[in-house]
């Protein structure tokens, strides 16, 4: 028999599609509260996962769905900050 690795699948909770993890990015809350997007994903926090495209970061923060999945209330600053990483890392 084959020694084949599982997939693991997340959820996007922009577009709420199931994809696999690694093309998912994950945004987490630090056990210390602060909102990152986590880049290795094996930080430790609560986590979220969010497709590379704008659109689904765009409707996850309209309709508060990273809030409520992170179980925080993000500040307007913090949601500023996160969408200029997240462009930076869709351009590169």
């Amino acid at each position: 028999m084959k020694n084949s690795k599982k997939i693991s699948y997340r959820t996007c909770i922009g577009c709420q599609l199931r994809k696999p993890k690694k093309e998912l990015l994950r945004i987490i809350r630090t056990p210390e509260g602060r909102i990152e997007i986590d880049l290795t994903g094996k930080k430790s926090g609560r986590g979220a996962y969010l497709c590379y495209n704008m659109e689904c970061f765009e409707e996850a923060i309209k309709k508060n769905r990273l809030g409520r999945a992170l179980k925080v209330e993000i500040s307007p600053e913090t949601i500023k900050l996160l969408e200029e990483e997240y462009k930076e890392l869709r351009n590169s």
